[in-house]
């Protein structure tokens, strides 16, 4: 059995992201489950902070998932060209104190879905040199960018695209097996 842990880069309940990676889960193929992790509650980074109190138990959450993962599905939102700030700020959290050796060498692949024409590429691309830092191993044998959401996803942020699950689910296969 190969886990993947997915964590979708977006708060807003109808995340068409948040729905990408529900998805995900839905279409895995046998033999891939898909743990779903959450970055809400997720404190803005501090040093100070952390110094005082240590890792926030959200914080601890992710990281053990990570810890008990074979693999790392990012599902990025693009805001403003880029990652989205409340996205890098919980893999700068988690690779604090005993998180930054959990993401060396970890097979991680990148997706994301936005209303635009573009599918989140710049944002995918911003990822580039965070996971180089963190001394992943980056997937590069498939991208998947789902672009116009708004026509692929229902009201509540489920896809309801069949064209796209398929995708998807070739997506997730691809990369599950290889690793």
């Amino acid at each position: 059995m190969i886990t993947l842990f997915g964590l979708s880069g977006s708060l807003r309940r109808a995340s068409f992201n948040s729905g990408l990676l529900r998805a995900a889960q839905e279409v895995a193929p046998q033999g891939v489950q898909i743990e779903i992790g959450s970055i809400a509650g997720v404190p803005l980074y501090d040093g100070d902070l952390e110094a005082a109190e240590g890792i926030p138990a959200a914080v601890s959450r992710l990281t053990q998932a990570l810890a008990d993962a074979d693999g790392l599905l990012l599902v990025t939102p693009e805001y403003n060209n880029g990652i989205p700030g409340v996205f890098k700020n919980a893999l700068d959290w988690m690779s604090r104190g005993d998180g930054l050796p959990l993401f060396k060498g970890k097979p991680v692949a990148v997706m994301g879905a936005s209303p635009g024409n573009f599918g989140t590429t710049l944002a995918q691309t911003h990822w580039l040199p965070v996971l180089r830092a963190l001394n992943m191993r980056p997937w590069w044998d498939g991208r998947l960018m789902v672009s116009k959401a708004a026509d692929l996803f229902d009201d509540d942020g489920n896809l309801i695209d069949e064209k796209t699950r398929a995708r998807l689910g070739d997506f997730i296969a691809s990369f599950a097996g290889s690793i």
